[in-house]
């Protein structure tokens, strides 16, 4: 169990509702991957205009943890607009912030992140930002007011994995009282063990499920590999070294006697 935002769940996985083949596709891979928190976008399907009224009754099956995302949001404005909507409509005061900068890898814009976060937060929302690595960008966010930061493995869609292992490190490292979870880039199992095995709390991902071959195996399969990288986080991963350690020395060696 761990905590996230006001929440104490049980995965470490988020997982994201957009690609799927079908919608009961989808709804079998998230429950597949035993995901607590399932992120949607407004700007895609409005329930309130009528929009995808199957997508949103199959969600509701899910009885979890909904992440309303302002996907396609290009500005601090519209970023905001979206996500006091989505506040009315999901009845939820979590928003994952997206303002995208950059048509060519959906970099966020981190001047328009960092006011929307600052009038969001103002509002009494829970802010997720995604953001990328930098750190001095992720450290004015949670001046700003964030207790969770997302920063991107890699540019969405692109299943590169953890493209600067180093930056994502130095994230873990400075800011231990803050819930970092990589979002965006994660392309296979190893990739979401790996981030877990630095410390993260936590992985989102989409594409990679929705776009397998078989959605739900792979669902599952991230969801293994999310656990297993946390414990092995948490058991301590052993040091690499230069030099060959025999596992079983002779010196010091025990004997152990059999009686006949």
């Amino acid at each position: 169990m761990w905590k996230l935002a006001d929440k104490t769940i049980e995965s470490r996985l988020l997982i994201g509702t957009a690609l799927y083949p079908s919608p009961q596709i989808m709804l079998d891979a998230i429950q597949a991957s035993k995901a607590e928190v399932v992120t949607v976008s407004l700007r895609r399907q409005d329930p309130n205009l009528g929009g995808g009224k199957e997508f949103w009754a199959m969600l509701s099956e899910l009885k979890a943890n909904l992440l309303p995302n302002t996907a396609g949001c290009h500005s601090a404005k519209e970023a905001i607009t979206t996500a006091l909507m989505a506040r009315e409509i999901f009845n939820t005061h979590w928003i994952k912030l997206e303002v995208i900068g950059d048509e060519y890898n959906l970099q966020p814009d981190p001047f328009a992140l960092l006011e929307a976060t600052k009038e969001l937060v103002s509002q009494g929302f829970e802010v997720f930002p995604y953001c990328t690595d930098d750190l001095v960008l992720c450290e004015k966010l949670v001046e700003a007011g964030c207790r969770i930061l997302m920063p991107w493995g890699a540019p969405i869609g692109t299943g590169k994995g953890l493209i600067n292992p180093y930056a994502l490190r130095t994230l873990r490292e400075r800011l231990k009282n803050v819930t970092l979870i990589v979002d965006a880039g994660i392309g296979a199992p190893s990739h979401a063990a790996q981030a877990m095995e630095m410390g993260y709390d936590g992985v989102l991902l989409n594409t990679a499920v929705a776009n397998a071959n078989q959605p739900i195996i792979m669902a599952q399969a991230f969801g293994n590999a999310v656990t297993a990288g946390r414990l092995g986080f948490e058991a301590g991963i052993m040091q690499k070294r230069d030099l060959a350690k025999p596992s079983t020395p002779t010196i010091g060696q025990p004997f152990w006697h059999q009686s006949f």
